[in-house]
């Protein structure tokens, strides 16, 4: 909800630069008022426009998480067990969750917004009750004792009794113009909004500049014939306003000299009008937007579920196996948030390294490859899972061949040193973009050149084209003491 919200405000923030930079000082009042308008209406619905083929053609990510290998001396001859990884873990949420508070948050603004819309149309209420109200054809003039007051809502036109006849006349022209053109209903659109987006900055904006646009038709239409006369009747004329939101007031100080410029404007010409087709490749960017942040965030989706899937299927589960314990001590030890520190559980804790360095994620799902890179010397003819053993055989036999196990001597290492490596397969089979992280920078750098002496792979295929494929290898490193 926070994204969705976020991309409105950002592509009501655009269009609303589109339409001051190249619309707003031309005389295209009703067009100004369709744009304003449909673009208000356009940006709530942009976020959910999603075009499949513009997410297909943007490239996926291809990433494969490897067992883990262990290196190291064995006592007695015996085999050294994967890590083990602690049951039960689980970080529990106390107190009110953000989201709680959030809606809370946005129910409290909602609700304070809507008592203010009812107090406001309380006190056109009481005015409409106070005022001696004439009926002329098809809209009514409420005339309110003891006032300057001059503007419209709906077909009412509320005038104060101590406004000249001379001026009620011209103000009577004006305001008309506001009734048959329906303004109020673009107004009470914008109110709408208001108490439902009441965060949003970028609506009281919205209705603001439509509110100016209003004065600036009411004007043009008036003023045709005696332009200097009108000005003066602006100028000189003194009269009471109502801070209504949705209503149109005749006088209001701080379009007074806006409303003046846009007069002594000539007619835009036609030709002008094509500006308003900057609003094709400008819609066209932000539904390119939409469609590439549905990818990520779909994959982002996908993602939970299958965590959630696996948190499942191992809580149905009496005891993991080795391997099992071992690749998922790796997937949480590679993925963990910089900022934890541990994660609690029932039985242990389980502590992470303070230091750690940032790798970026490169390349699309493992899964999705029609065919995985295949290590030399490995069956090309093989099934695909027969490859991927030999795959994972063959890198883990280079890996503890080559690997130093001297450093543990020459450079005081002790314990169980956990290295994380990752490393890209490209299009054409070399190894690139190698990575390490330790605790020491020395077996980060060891591990780096071990991986970097790996052979040149057959590379991985999907769609018919070879493509990029991301490794996460960890290597553990057993010391005897």
């Amino acid at each position: 909800m926070i994204h969705y919200i976020l991309q409105v405000i950002l592509f009501q923030l655009l269009l609303l630069v589109v339409y001051d930079v190249f619309l707003k000082r031309e005389t295209f009042f009703s067009a100004n008022r369709i744009y304003l308008l449909a673009t208000s209406v356009l940006s709530f619905v942009l976020p959910f426009i999603k075009i499949e083929a513009i997410q297909q053609s943007i490239p996926q990510e291809f990433r494969v998480q490897l067992p883990a290998v262990i290196i190291g001396e064995t006592t007695g001859g015996g085999v050294t067990s994967a890590p083990v990884l602690l049951d039960g873990v689980l970080i529990a949420q106390q107190g009110i969750s953000w989201s709680t508070f959030f809606i809370g948050l946005y129910a409290i603004g909602v609700v304070l917004s809507v008592v203010l819309f009812v107090l406001k149309l309380r006190k056109l209420y009481r005015l409409k009750q106070s005022a001696t109200s004439i009926i002329v054809e098809n809209y009514t003039i409420a005339t309110v004792p003891n006032t300057h007051i001059a503007f419209t809502f709906l077909k009412t036109i509320f005038l104060g009794e101590h406004i000249s006849e001379t001026q009620k006349t011209h103000i009577l022209q004006h305001e008309l113009v506001h009734v048959k053109q329906r303004h109020t209903l673009d107004l009470l659109f914008y109110e709408v909004l208001r108490i439902l987006f009441w965060f949003n900055p970028l609506v009281y904006v919205f209705q603001k500049k439509i509110r100016e646009l209003h004065e600036y038709t009411a004007d043009r239409l008036v003023a045709s014939q005696d332009k200097a006369a009108y000005y003066q009747k602006l100028l000189s004329g003194v009269f009471g306003t109502t801070e209504i939101s949705f209503i149109n007031t005749f006088y209001k100080s701080s379009f007074i000299k806006n409303r003046i410029v846009m007069l002594q404007k000539s007619k835009s010409k036609k030709i002008v009008q094509l500006r308003y087709l900057l609003l094709i490749p400008a819609v066209c960017a932000m539904v390119l937007y939409t469609s590439c942040a549905e990818d990520a965030s779909t994959q982002n989706a996908d993602l939970v579920s299958k965590i959630e899937n696996l948190s499942a299927e191992l809580s149905s589960k009496d005891e993991l196996s080795e391997e099992e314990k071992s690749a998922l001590g790796a997937l949480i030890y590679n993925h963990y948030p910089k900022d934890v520190k541990g994660i609690p559980g029932e039985k242990g804790e389980i502590h992470f390294d303070k230091d750690r360095k940032h790798f970026k994620t490169e390349g699309v799902p493992f899964g999705t490859l029609d065919r995985a890179p295949i290590f030399p010397g490995c069956d090309a003819e093989a099934s695909e899972e027969e490859n991927k053993k030999c795959f994972t055989d063959m890198v883990s036999k280079e890996i503890v061949e080559n690997f130093n196990t001297k450093l543990a001597n020459d450079h005081n290492l002790s314990g169980r040193q956990r290295i994380s490596v990752q490393f890209i397969i490209n299009e054409q089979g070399n190894l690139t973009n190698i990575r390490a992280r330790a605790a020491n920078p020395i077996l980060e750098k060891e591990a780096m050149r071990v991986v970097s002496n790996l052979p040149k792979m057959i590379p991985g295929e999907h769609g018919g084209k070879t493509v990029s494929v991301l490794y996460a290898l960890p290597i553990i490193f057993e010391i005897d003491e």
